[in-house]
């Protein structure tokens, strides 16, 4: 099941033609979204897109791992995970049969 990536320009080219607005404005739009997405959540605050879903940051706690080749145990240093859950409007349009 081979599918298409989308991509900014993607996102550009819907804009420009679903509002009408010339293309460097739609880039620019397009790029001040997701910059605003990725600033907010830089800050660690939870971004929530109605009827698309939450990015949430996530800190993990430092912890032990092993290393699988080798059996030797090393630590893992803290770390701040972004996870994604999606909304229930976005799973039944995926999910949806017709």
């Amino acid at each position: 099941m081979a599918g298409k990536t989308v991509k900014r320009a993607d996102l550009c080219d819907a804009v420009y033609a679903t509002t009408g607005v010339p293309r460097h404005e739609a880039a620019t739009l397009v790029e001040q979204v997701l910059s605003e997405l990725g600033e907010a959540l830089v800050r660690g605050e939870s971004v929530k897109l109605s009827g698309f879903g939450t990015f949430t940051v996530r800190n993990k706690a430092e912890r032990m791992g092993r290393n699988p080749k080798t059996g030797v145990e090393v630590p893992i240093e803290p770390r701040r995970a972004l996870t994604f859950n999606p909304s229930y409007v976005l799973k039944d349009h995926v999910n949806r049969t017709s």
